[in-house]
């Protein structure tokens, strides 16, 4: 029945998204019949900033900011901040409110080569409009909105900017002034509030940006209304036929980021207020069109190209070069997994982006090397040397997983994991000072880690025991087949590390690294744990061992452990463990096998209108980034054979499915090559 109900999904995912998408182009993802009941929104960020869009016109449904925690409404564990809807819009027209009821061809459109989110509807007879809005890329804190408003006949509009605050911010106020200058008018609206413990301040700040010359604004009325919202309009008679633009602009920080965040907040949106919507625009498409260099184009079918570019849009909006945030799997798009970090930054999302943006990847490291003195913490406090990094990780980097989830003390291979993006980080960019100073200090507390780790049972019996694997669903087994395996693959990799930087290595971690078993059945199938027995599972977990940890490496070996382990992926796993059997079957050239499983990795995931990522087929917690992740990297290192190595970024022979004429992979690495298979 499970079987079945999966296949029942994926019917109606390419009838739902496939249909109406033929006729859009590969750069753009569009939104018609939109049923408020059921959306689920596109997020419009800039690696600090998500916009969440709403079925109602001119609103957003959540702003949520980067690497900014408290503890409110999620239980004992802290939570990604949403702040202020500070780029909420009102319009009266006539004096009527205008709202869901008073629309007809109500379209939205997200352009991902702009990271531009456009909403279109009708008015009656009375207007058109055109709303939409950036969370912009060159400036990390601000948005910009722009509004074009044609008049089918005489009428009066009463456009609104409006901040809002969500529930669990505390001791809301809010404050307007007019800043007048010889050459314009800056109407500055702010709110300031406490976070949910009142350990933070945030903050965010709005002004219009009109095009008229000074003096020729349109007179502007501030309006508090209830303690959280405020709001400032103005009332404007059109003419048939005229059109009427203006634009507002919109930051917001929080005390973990700036010591004065209203202060702050303001001084951004004066600047891009000065800075103009042109400027503006202008800079932030060239910041997004430096981005899509790194491009994946899959000739012969623009279907699948829009969904490979949707992918990428969502890791390059969740993240930017030159910090030291990282990702949580459902990235900037709301509260999702509490916006917490896991495996899902390292092993899904972290390799399409070292691939494509190796600067980006740098912050995410940056991240985790930023919390390695809390990893050594919490290694000492179960006992352990090293560093143990924490299966959630938020602002600190102390353990913040939920009491009740036994993943936070038990699914350590979390700590392997950061080790390997390490080297892999080096592979790709052969950065020796970066290695000397971030990854090698990394490298070696995790390999000092699994020392202390593993149990010494005699040769080749360096047990792990009592951990929990990749496939949660076996919880305190023995001897977890990814488990080990990265940590024989951290242990090498750090005396691997050691060596490059002319160190010689502790010969412990090699010696341990020799011994740590990988279990086998008696055909020689990977045994995913000591007492597996066949049983349904979560999701990849053997598998993994050939991809991305080349452990297992010879073809009879790597079809085994796939014919083994396909037939017992639950349906109702996320979408990255498909991933893992695409990337793998493309790689043995079953080309046709790897096709026949690539739409699982996505397709029954897709939830309306705009086919935006559940993490299980069904879901409804969009947008599921890790899930983009494992999709893409079936395509860069299944279909296009990429693979990183000493020698930096290799190509594997490997065949395309079926109609694909060619795959171009452009912008890889810190050259920036091209790759292609026809």
């Amino acid at each position: 029945m499970k079987f079945l109900r999966f296949f029942f999904l994926l019917l109606s995912s390419f009838s739902l998204f496939n249909s109406s998408s033929n006729a859009q182009d590969a750069w753009h993802v569009t939104a018609t019949n939109i049923d408020p009941a059921n959306y689920y929104g596109v997020t419009v960020a800039n690696g600090m900033v998500g916009i969440v869009s709403s079925p109602e016109p001119m609103r957003v449904k959540d702003v949520v900011l980067n690497g900014v925690y408290d503890y409110y409404q999620r239980g004992r564990v802290s939570n990604i901040l949403k702040t202020f809807n500070h780029v909420n819009m009102n319009l009266d027209v006539d004096g009527r409110r205008v709202g869901r009821k008073d629309i007809t061809n109500f379209i939205q459109s997200l352009d991902m080569y702009k990271a531009e989110f456009t909403t279109s509807f009708e008015v009656g007879d009375k207007l058109s409009v055109k709303h939409s809005i950036m969370s912009l890329r060159h400036l990390p804190y601000t948005a910009l909105t722009i509004v074009e408003i044609t008049a089918k006949k005489d009428v009066t509009i009463t456009p609104a900017a409006v901040i809002e605050a969500p529930d669990h911010l505390m001791d809301v106020r809010n404050f307007y002034a007019q800043i007048d200058r010889p050459h314009v008018l800056i109407p500055l609206m702010t709110s300031v509030a406490k976070s949910p413990s009142g350990k933070l301040t945030v903050a965010a700040s709005s002004a219009f940006v009109f095009e008229e010359p000074h003096g020729m604004e349109p007179n502007l009325i501030h309006e508090d209304w209830d303690y959280n919202m405020h709001l400032v309009k103005f009332h404007k008679k059109m003419k048939a036929g005229e059109t009427y633009r203006f634009s507002v602009v919109a930051s917001t920080v929080a005390s973990s980021q700036y010591n004065d965040p209203q202060n702050e907040a303001e001084r951004l949106t004066i600047f891009a207020a000065l800075e103009g919507r042109s400027r503006l625009l202008q800079h932030h498409e060239a910041e997004w069109e430096k981005l899509w260099k790194s491009d994946i184009e899959v000739s012969g079918d623009a279907n699948i190209t829009r969904d490979i570019r949707f992918a990428l849009y969502h890791l390059y909006s969740f993240t930017r070069a030159g910090t030291a945030y990282s990702l949580s799997p459902m990235g900037l798009s709301g509260l999702g997994y509490n916006g917490h970090v896991f495996w899902d930054t390292e092993i899904w999302m972290y390799p399409p982006l070292l691939m494509l943006q190796p600067d980006i990847a740098k912050s995410l490291l940056e991240y985790r090397f930023e919390r390695l003195e809390m990893a050594k913490k919490n290694a000492f406090s179960h006992g352990y040397a090293g560093a143990m990094f924490p299966w959630e990780s938020s602002a600190d980097g102390s353990e913040d997983t939920p009491v009740w989830a036994l993943t936070g003390p038990f699914q350590q291979h979390i700590t392997g994991c950061i080790g390997w993006a390490c080297w892999k980080y080096y592979q790709t960019t052969h950065d020796k000072e970066w290695l000397r100073t971030r990854g090698y200090p990394i490298l070696k507390e995790v390999a000092t880690f699994w020392a202390s780790r593993v149990e010494r049972n005699g040769p080749g019996h360096y047990d792990i025991n009592n951990v929990i694997g990749a496939n949660e669903w076996q919880e305190n087994i023995d001897n977890n087949a990814f488990t080990n395996g990265m940590a024989i693959t951290a242990l090498r990799y750090a005396a691997q590390a050691a060596r490059e930087l002319g160190e010689t290595p502790n010969p412990d971690w090699e010696h341990v690294a020799d011994n740590i078993p990988i279990l086998k059945f008696q055909d020689g199938t990977t045994k995913e744990n000591a007492t597996y027995d066949g049983v349904e599972i979560k999701q990849a977990d053997a598998n993994l061992l050939a991809y991305p940890l080349n452990i297992v490496n010879k073809p009879a070996d790597i079809k085994r452990d796939l014919d083994y382990y396909l037939p017992r992926m639950s349906p109702e796993g996320p979408a990255m463990g498909n991933a893992i059997l695409v990337l793998l079957y493309a790689r043995l050239g079953e080309s046709e096998k790897a096709a026949s499983l690539f739409n699982n990795c996505y397709k029954p995931n897709e939830v309306p209108p705009f086919g935006v990522l559940s993490e299980t087929a069904g879901g409804t917690n969009p947008y599921f980034a890790t899930g983009a992740g494992g999709m893409l990297q079936a395509v860069l290192a299944g279909f296009g054979g990429l693979e990183i190595t000493d020698q930096g970024i290799v190509q594997r022979r490997t065949v395309l499915p079926k109609g694909w004429k060619s795959l171009k992979i452009t912008g890889v690495g810190i050259e920036g090559k091209t790759f292609e298979v026809k």
